[in-house]
């Protein structure tokens, strides 16, 4: 098939704007007359590092970051940041404490490896209905004397989405926003740590934003390898080591595409009439039914499922004859799961309701 034959639902590494794409690949061999491809140059040298401080710039404009706040990039994905995070907050190994709010897989994943760092609270977790819902702001429990709170905003595997900022007094808040950063507007003032791994609405896989408030770095374990200290990162703007220069360049292209979306209040627009299109058929439909509940849905991914798993297959293959691929849920819920990311463009999600429409028809009982 030919690229603009296919839309790709997949939940990660997730699909990127053409538009982009087709600039790097221009690109790729010699960038702006430097007669190098960016994968090929130092990262310190005048024509990267152009590429690199233009980059962080956009990111600081487009999220308006604060002066208190740093952008980092840095590698290991999301996951490294569940030990980085408990080994720069908590400053002696055991003696910390921090608030978890366990909503999906990888929020259960950071609470399992920030307890080999310190004491864990369960502020709440939607286990008891297999993630299928966010608890609400009354229902979290929360320590006055915890180091941190962390949560996941947006958990792809089972289709929830946080549609509120937790209140947590003066205990700083640690977010992964992995799935659904640059989606919406973010108060990132209201934040301790924001991070991201790239490959869902930013970059390719390896590059990891993170979003500091500048006076939380400096405390880390002494056992605190050096290129897990938030604290030298920002002192050497995230060039401790090389840093993923080519996900960086990728960045700063994808930043200019959502630019011209609006920036992140146009692509909030652009994304909610997306979900809209598929979250009102499936909420009308006698054969597919959402997995998420109610004011807990993810706009970033749509899950659902029709109850028979040899349909539930079934349609999978026939969508992918069609185009429509990776639509296939994660292995442990099962069902669908269309990941609607910013670069997925309306009309893919258009074709997939229109393709639901038609395979419900073809089910009636």
């Amino acid at each position: 098939m030919k690229r603009e034959e296919v839309f790709n639902f997949s939940a990660g590494p997730s699909v990127l704007p053409t538009e982009v794409l087709e600039i790097a690949g221009r690109d790729i061999l010699n960038y702006n007359g430097s007669g190098m491809s960016v994968m090929e140059m130092s990262h310190r040298s005048k024509v990267y590092l152009e590429i690199f401080e233009s980059t962080k710039s956009k990111m600081k404009s487009v999220l308006s970051v604060p002066e208190s706040h740093e952008v980092l990039f840095l590698q290991g994905g999301a996951s490294l940041q569940f030990s980085m995070i408990p080994m720069n907050l908590m400053s002696e190994l055991g003696k910390g404490k921090a608030d978890y709010a366990v909503t999906g897989n990888f929020a259960t994943v950071a609470t399992k490896e920030a307890k080999k760092y310190g004491t864990i609270n369960i502020a709440a977790s939607s286990e008891d209905k297999n993630h299928t819902y966010i608890p609400a702001q009354s229902e979290l429990k929360l320590s006055s004397d915890a180091d941190y709170f962390y949560y996941c905003a947006n958990n792809t595997i089972y289709g929830t989405e946080w549609q509120y900022i937790p209140e947590t007094g003066s205990v700083p808040i640690c977010c992964d926003m992995s799935s659904n950063i640059l989606s919406k507007p973010v108060d990132v003032s209201k934040y301790g740590i924001i991070f991201a791994g790239a490959q869902k609405n930013m970059a390719p896989a390896g590059l990891t934003v993170v979003i500091i408030d500048k006076s939380l770095a400096g405390k880390e374990m002494p056992c605190t390898p050096l290129v897990m200290s938030y604290k030298t990162m920002i002192e050497n703007d995230s060039m401790y080591n090389t840093p993923p220069c080519w996900n960086i360049y990728i960045l700063g292209l994808v930043l200019d595409w959502l630019e011209k979306q609006g920036g992140v209040k146009g692509m909030e627009q652009i994304k909610t009439a997306k979900a809209a299109l598929l979250y009102d058929y499936l909420d009308g439909s006698a054969l597919f039914k959402a997995c998420a509940e109610k004011g807990s849905r993810s706009d970033m991914n749509v899950t659902f499922r029709t109850g028979d798993e040899a349909k539930d297959e079934e349609f999978c293959k026939g969508a992918t004859k069609l185009g429509l691929t990776n639509l296939k849920g994660h292995r442990k819920v099962g069902g669908m799961r269309a990941s609607i990311y910013n670069a997925m463009p309306i009309e893919g999600v258009n074709k997939l309701v229109e393709f639901m429409k038609e395979f419900e028809v073809a089910n009636r009982v």
